[in-house]
């Protein structure tokens, strides 16, 4: 599930345990964008990156989505629990309908 296009040009996740997103229930939203240089890319870069965790091509990251976005920045990367993805989907979802669209994205990546 690892993919190539998200990870181009970001930092790869260090995979020792004692990284701060690998431990069960320690995904920080903010630390993670930070921890992969999402923070520092350019606002067309940002929406790159959006569609590629969009994997079902809706025009938004859903809750089902959301659990699996560390494995688009590592390989081995974790699922997210289902609290981590509760908490991330509502760092994002500012009109709450559920769902993270790519403005609301971008949004949460340059606030954080």
């Amino acid at each position: 599930m690892w993919d190539r296009e998200v990870s181009r040009g970001c930092r790869r996740l260090p995979t020792h345990p004692g990284n701060s997103v690998s431990a069960a229930e320690s995904f920080n939203y903010k630390k993670f964008f930070e921890m992969v240089g999402l923070k520092k890319k350019s606002p067309e870069d940002v929406k790159k990156v959006f569609h590629i965790l969009d994997k079902d091509r809706s025009g938004f990251i859903e809750e089902e989505e959301l659990k699996f976005v560390l494995k688009g920045f590592t390989p081995d990367g974790r699922d997210l629990s289902d609290k981590e993805t509760k908490a991330l989907l509502a760092a994002g979802d500012k009109d709450g309908d559920g769902k993270i669209g790519a403005d609301e994205f971008a949004t949460m990546v340059a606030e954080s």
